[in-house]
């Protein structure tokens, strides 16, 4: 059976819960996997150390490692939780982690870095001319320290291939969840953050800085087709009259949006309306049938189709869960 090796790191001081929060929503996805997904890779999850002796979180709470640093080898993916205050010290004296992390390829095995925890992807030299973010606190150090890395603190997320860089738990929840639908698909990925998220998120491509992408990508023209889309939601035009409207053909259209955002104008116009209906069903009392008519679709039945494709629920389904956790039970 194929295998989906996930390795977390300890050292002292880490934030225990930039480990326990992953460990649980992949076991929780696997778990929901296992029942619903034919071929389902089995789990490898294990916590990785250079020794075997119990490691303490900045909490207190002992950790025992059952993975050494050569199984970094094998592994799919690795993450590194984030360091309570001023990492310098801890970073020192992981010597023998950071060099490890120098040989790794982000291709074949992910990383994620949690917080300060990405100073030891920095260390390794893994971040130099690629996006990053950490806290808050220490983006001026940050930078001080990793002058060749792309800092973007602005950003809870970015992804630069493999290399995924996140500012907070809830922007490492949101990471999860995104790769758990890449390894087990839609379905489990929506089960897992339906039961981890308890406040309203943004899709994880609304939140990321995406390296090479976004206005990111070089194709001025496709970022002005994508601009026009964004901002005319509602409008029916089809694919052929928007090549026509910006003097392109439409097979040269399409090919040059697939190459430049991954999607084809279509695909990308959907996700467009879908996110735009969630924010209308979230945000206002329009009714489905008007959320529907504002955003182009000729019927409800159309938007409802939409979501069950995109999100595996319903509009009013969605919309009585965010308002549940928009305003609470008592308002």
């Amino acid at each position: 059976m194929k295998k989906f090796n996930v390795l977390i790191a300890l050292y002292p001081n880490m934030l225990a819960t930039s480990l326990t929060l992953p460990f649980e929503m992949l076991n929780a996805g696997y778990a929901f996997a296992k029942r619903h997904v034919e071929h389902a890779p089995k789990l490898n999850l294990k916590l990785l150390s250079h020794s075997q002796e119990p490691v303490c979180a900045h909490s207190g709470l002992p950790f025992i490692a059952n993975a050494g640093l050569t199984e970094l080898e094998q592994c799919d993916l690795l993450i590194l939780p984030s360091l309570w205050r001023n990492p310098r010290l801890v970073i020192r004296q992981q010597t023998a982690l950071i060099e490890k992390l120098s040989q790794l390829d982000p291709k074949r095995c992910a990383l994620i870095g949690v917080g300060t925890g990405n100073c030891f992807l920095a260390e390794a030299k893994l971040l130099d001319g690629h996006p990053a973010t950490t806290h808050w606190h220490y983006a001026n150090q940050f930078k001080r320290d990793y002058p060749l890395v792309d800092l973007k603190p602005e950003y809870f997320i970015t992804q630069a291939e493999g290399l995924y860089s996140v500012a907070s738990l809830n922007a490492l929840a949101d990471v999860i969840v995104y790769i758990l639908e890449n390894v087990y698909g839609r379905e489990c990925a929506l089960h897992v953050q339906r039961n981890f998220s308890h406040e309203v998120r943004k899709p994880y491509e609304q939140q990321r800085y995406l390296e090479g992408m976004n206005e990111r990508h070089p194709d001025e023209l496709i970022a002005q087709i994508q601009f026009w889309m964004k901002n005319n939601l509602g409008d029916e035009s089809s694919i052929a009259d928007i090549a026509q409207q910006f003097d392109v053909a439409q097979r040269t259209l399409t090919r040059r949006f697939k190459e430049a955002t991954g999607l084809s104008p279509n695909q990308y116009r959907r996700k467009l309306k879908v996110q735009g209906a969630q924010d209308l069903l979230a945000n206002s009392n329009l009714s489905i049938n008007d959320v529907a008519f504002e955003l182009g679709f000729n019927h409800q039945s159309q938007l409802n189709k939409l979501f069950d494709q995109q999100l595996g629920q319903s509009p009013s389904e969605y919309r009585a869960l965010v308002r549940k956790k928009l305003f609470g039970s008592d308002t």
